[in-house]
Parts: C-alpha cells; sequence; structure tokens
C-alpha cells in the first residue's frame, strides 16, 4: 500500500515547502532558533547533554540552542521566539469551536519552551515526526498558524487536562487491578469503573479492515448513563484511542470504527461522553479516523444523530456511513473477519485478559529507563540539527540528501521507541494476547488468549472474565 498524499514520502512541493516552515515555527517556540544570530552559550537543562550541532563547518542562518535563556525585554516584548509565532487568530473565532486559540496563549504563558518541546516531542512514540506534524497541517488545510494553535494546544491537554503518557498509559491495567481492592474509596470507584468496561468489552479492537486499517468496534448496548462517572469514561475512552495508535503501522495511520447499535435503545445514550469522543478526535488526535460505521441503527437513532451530526466537522461526518447488515459490512471488511455477533464468520468474541502479575516489572528499573530517555534525547536532538540544515539548504540536490538522513534519523527513533516502550508505558491487554509485539510488530488475528510476558518474567495465566454474552 502506498503513501497517502500529504504523508511523508508522498509531499507536493508546495505541501513540503509548508512542512518545512512548520518546522521552523515548532522549532521556534521550543526555543531552538535563537533569533538574534548569536551563538548561544546557556548551559543544558539539568540532566541533559547536548550533542553535536547541524553542519558545525558551515554557516548558520539560526542557532541551535533548545535550552537558551531569554532576557527580559520588557512588557512590550516578553518572548522574540513565542511572539514571531504569534498567531493572528481571535479567542472568539467562530472556527475555534474547542478553544485552542485560548489554550494556545495559555500554554505559552505558563509553560518554558524546553517543556513544550519535551511534550510534544513525547508525542511522537513510534511514529515519524513529520507524520506527526502533517497531521495537524492537513487537519486545519496547511494554515500554518492554525495548524499551530491546534499542535500547541493538544500539548496542553495531553500533558495538563489528560496526563496521557505520565498516568494514564503509564498506569492502566494494572494500577486499576491494585485500585480496584483499595481501601480509598475514590480509587476503589475509579479502578472498578475502568475495569468495568475493560471487561465487558464496551469498546475493543479487532483485526482489520480492507485498507488495513485497525478495527475499533463500540458496542453501545452495554452502556448504561451514569454507571460509571464522566472521569472513567474520559479516562476509558482516551485509553482506547492511544492504545489503537499502537496498532498503526505505516503507511496505514488512520483507524476504522465500527458503532454497534445492535439492541441500542434511549437507556444506552449519553451524550456527554459522546461529545468527549468528539473532541478527542477532531481537536486531539487529527486525521485518525478513516472510516467510521453506524451499524444498525435503529430508527430511534435517527433524532439523535441529527445532533451529533451538529457537533461534527464536516470532514469527519463525511466519513460516517450506516450499515444495515453484514452486506454493508462486507464492504468494507471481509465476512470472515466480521465478529460472530456482527452476523460475520470469524468464529471470534471477545473476552477480557486480566492483567499478569509481573508484566510491568521493567517500570521499576529506573537506571535503564533514564539510560534509554538520554539515548531517545540525543537522537531528538540529531533530528532537529538535521531538520534545521533541511530548513536552511536552498540547493535542491542537497536538501534531498538531509531529507534521507532526516529519514534515517526517524527510522532509528521508531526502532529506539520500542526499546523503551516497556520501561514508560503498562502493558494492555493487545500487548498480553500478542497483537502488540515487544519490538512494535502486529500480529492482527492472533489466538485470543495471553501468550509470554514481554518481559519475559512469567507465562501469563488465561482468566477470562466476563463477556457480553453475561449479561443480563
Amino acid at each position: 500500500m502506498e503513501a497517502l498524499p500529504g504523508r511523508p514520502g508522498n509531499l507536493t512541493p508546495e505541501e513540503e515547502e509548508k512542512l518545512r516552515k512548520f518546522w521552523e515555527m515548532f522549532l521556534q517556540i521550543c526555543g531552538i532558533f535563537d533569533e538574534d544570530g548569536v551563538e548561544g552559550d546557556a548551559p543544558a537543562a539539568p540532566g541533559q547533554t547536548r550533542t553535536g550541532t547541524a553542519s558545525s563547518d558551515k554557516p548558520k542562518k539560526k542557532t541551535l540552542n533548545p535550552f537558551k535563556k531569554r532576557k527580559d525585554k520588557g512588557k512590550e516584548n516578553k518572548s522574540s521566539d513565542k511572539e514571531a509565532a504569534e498567531p493572528t487568530a481571535k479567542e472568539n473565532d467562530p472556527e475555534d469551536k474547542w478553544g485552542e486559540t485560548k489554550a494556545y496563549h495559555e500554554t505559552l504563558a505558563k509553560h518554558p519552551p524546553e517543556e513544550i518541546r519535551a511534550t510534544i516531542w513525547s508525542m511522537v512514540k513510534h511514529d515519524n515526526p513529520d507524520a506527526l506534524l502533517l497531521r495537524f497541517l492537513r487537519a486545519r488545510k496547511w494554515d500554518l498558524q492554525r495548524a499551530l494553535v491546534m499542535m500547541v494546544s493538544t500539548m496542553n491537554w495531553r500533558a495538563s487536562e489528560m496526563r496521557v503518557d505520565s498516568d494514564v498509559m503509564a498506569n492502566g491495567e494494572e494500577y486499576a487491578l491494585v485500585n480496584e481492592k483499595s481501601s480509598d474509596d475514590s480509587a476503589k470507584e475509579q479502578g472498578e469503573d475502568f475495569l468495568a468496561q475493560m471487561r465487558l468489552g464496551k469498546s475493543y479492537c479487532y483485526g482489520i479492515d480492507k485498507a488495513g486499517r485497525p478495527i475499533c468496534v463500540c458496542r453501545a448496548r452495554l452502556h448504561k448513563a451514569g454507571e460509571q462517572s464522566e472521569a472513567s469514561l474520559e479516562r476509558y475512552t482516551v485509553y482506547l484511542i492511544e492504545t489503537t495508535r499502537f496498532l498503526l503501522s505505516p503507511p496505514v495511520d488512520t483507524g476504522c470504527i465500527v458503532f454497534d447499535l445492535t439492541g441500542f435503545s434511549l437507556a444506552n445514550m449519553d451524550y456527554t461522553p459522546v461529545k468527549f469522543m468528539v473532541r478527542c478526535f477532531e481537536a486531539n488526535y487529527p486525521e485518525s479516523l478513516g472510516v467510521v460505521l453506524v451499524h444498525k441503527a435503529p430508527w430511534v437513532f435517527q433524532g439523535i444523530w441529527r445532533i451529533i451530526r451538529g457537533w461534527l466537522d464536516p470532514v469527519v461526518a463525511s466519513k460516517v456511513h450506516f450499515t444495515n447488515n453484514v452486506k454493508d459490512l462486507e464492504e468494507f471488511i471481509e465476512r470472515d473477519k466480521i465478529p460472530d455477533e456482527m452476523d460475520g464468520t470469524s468464529g471470534w468474541s471477545y473476552k477480557y485478559i486480566e492483567p499478569v502479575p509481573g508484566e510491568n516489572e521493567k517500570m521499576k528499573d529506573t537506571e535503564t529507563r533514564d539510560k534509554l530517555t538520554q539515548e531517545r534525547e540525543a537522537l531528538y536532538e540529531e533530528f532537529e540539527s538535521k531538520t534545521l540544515e533541511w530548513i536552511h539548504e536552498d540547493d535542491v540536490t542537497k536538501r534531498t540528501a538531509i531529507k534521507s538522513e532526516r529519514t534515517a534519523i526517524a527510522q532509528k527513533l521508531r526502532e529506539q521507541y520500542w526499546r523503551l516502550d516497556p520501561y514508560i508505558r503498562s502493558r494492555t491487554l493487545y500487548d498480553r494476547i500478542g497483537v502488540i509485539k515487544p519490538d512494535g510488530k502486529l500480529e492482527h488475528y492472533p489466538p485470543w488468549e495471553a501468550v509470554a510476558t514481554p518481559n519475559g518474567t512469567s507465562t501469563a495465566t488465561v482468566v477470562v472474565e466476563t463477556s457480553s454474552d453475561d449479561l443480563d
């Protein structure tokens, strides 16, 4: 499968120029561009070691110094780097329905450049860095300033609001299992709510569609308003979306969602989590939906759909397709890959495998984690240095060579991430059953049972909890 338009390796000259300028804006708000043209001599941040800079024997148009200390230039000019990337959009922009411009300004005001840089780099994970930035550019129709506002707003949401990497993914299912037995009522409720949804399989990932996109099935009949707290529903939603990111493998960079409305009634309708999900995909996971299938929608859903459609960006709404039977689903998914409960012939049904003792043992090894993190930081700096060369090189032939070097570093980042992954991310159901391999390779149709833990500490015992068939 070839890369789709607007992706790494498939950019028009105009799109590539936009990407170069977007990288310049990103590096600028991170403090990496020294606009005054003077070599920075500020010390590296604590615990950080600066590596080589771009083309040391070649004159630079800007200097590479991510942690350069700024001098107070008065109230009129608090930060030249930030102001240079200042968006012209107003905070009451009718197109800014998620308050991104306000979040952008607040983020730049509250967080130092090195923190913004670190958080945005943490979003990359196993992705090509260009692919991440291109998502925001495509989502904002290649408008550089609006794309930057969106990316910084997303960074703030991930780091400050949802704490995606430091909490949701770092703690995961095993933490919920521990909390479930806690004497603290709040922690106990949070653990119970989270695991109840996992055990039910309210939403789950299984297989790929005909375009190679991972499929996430949401079974609306299993949701009852008020059964879980709003915070637990949001945590579960983000956990599933973020986990699904690991099921993407280039050139596939979008997913397929099936909302199975079999048995749906008004008792299952809950606008709050639906609106949160819409915000996630539109504001914080841009360009991540390939197709949305609404399966067996009852007549009562028609009025609900009119409300939901009013929340959706027209581009997202255009990806929604209604399917009434398995033949309709077959337009997108092979019948032998469709779960039996949707009249497919896969012979498969969901069951939850409990966390395995010792599966997150590596997360206790902080010494190795810190060593790998430092190794990754060096790769970030190498990529930034090469990106500066790419931005400033006017010769087309030389720029093409630099692009190849950047691509090679991006591949190193991808490979290195999977060495770091078990030290920073709690294992998921999809790690336990072997969908996600320790090296990041994927097996979309493994036996639905536990396998040896990625840490190699023990062999998992299959513990099957409730399935949808066990429900009243």
